[in-house]
């Protein structure tokens, strides 16, 4: 398990965190997510690995939380595990066994995957939000981005696509895109989350537009747990008093 930061864009104090799964084979060496997650959609072992990425994310959450970082975790799940009827039932389970309060555990969907299967999707995610967990569109503005499915769906985050705004400071379009998103976003009572984030000139135009979060190399690389708990430390002055969002 590796962990990228996510700060509140106006402080630059860490909020939460996003749970990346890693894969080093001994032979092979680093085997990217894309490969091995498409496997494991594959040959049916997509669930059990999504549910073995919450235990470990809850449960490391659960120790930061005990060290005193305030912080949120957030979990990815794949387009496939959208339609099983179980998932609800696996993050309760975690939830109960590793004790992490629902409020600081927050599932990722990404915008593909929910038009995938958009009515099973609004049922599995309605189902989480009852548990009191949070509900995040990753990558959005990459696939349909309608209005019309936005507003039937049970979420709480936007997470603006990486490539809109890794090209704030050349394209005029990406700017006004990225602007409009977060316009709308918090018009409709979400928060943005903008991830990709590797310059000052893009942080800064996030900024003034008033993007909730920042997420990117600007700030930190995904980290496994002993590094990021060097990082947060590093940080720590800055923490005191931080909230959930």
């Amino acid at each position: 398990m590796n962990y990228q930061p996510i700060v509140d864009g106006r402080s630059g104090e860490p909020v939460s965190l996003e749970a990346l799964v890693r894969w080093q084979h001994p032979q092979q060496g680093f085997i990217s997510p894309e490969r091995f997650v498409g496997l494991a959609e594959q040959h049916g072992f997509v669930a059990e690995l999504d549910a073995w990425v919450a235990r470990r994310a809850c449960a490391d959450l659960v120790a930061l939380l005990d060290e005193g970082y305030d912080l949120r975790v957030a979990v990815n799940c794949s387009a496939l595990n959208l339609s099983n009827l179980q998932m609800p039932e696996v993050v309760a389970r975690i939830l109960e066994r590793t004790g992490l309060d629902p409020a600081r555990l927050t599932v990722e969907v990404t915008e593909n995957a929910l038009m995938n299967s958009l009515g099973a999707a609004v049922r599995t995610l309605d189902a989480v939000r009852e548990l009191g967990v949070k509900v995040s569109i990753d990558d959005f503005g990459s696939g349909y981005s309608s209005l019309a499915y936005l507003r039937k769906l049970p979420v709480d985050t936007l997470k603006v696509d990486r490539a809109f705004v890794q090209e704030i400071a050349e394209q005029a379009n990406d700017r006004a895109i990225t602007a409009a998103i977060i316009a709308m976003a918090h018009k409709l009572g979400l928060k943005v989350v903008a991830e990709g984030v590797e310059e000052e000139v893009q942080l800064a135009y996030l900024r003034e537009n008033g993007c909730d979060y920042i997420q990117g190399y600007y700030y930190s690389r995904p980290l496994p747990l002993s590094a990021l708990r060097d990082w947060l430390a590093a940080r720590r002055p800055l923490t005191a008093g931080a909230t959930i969002a």
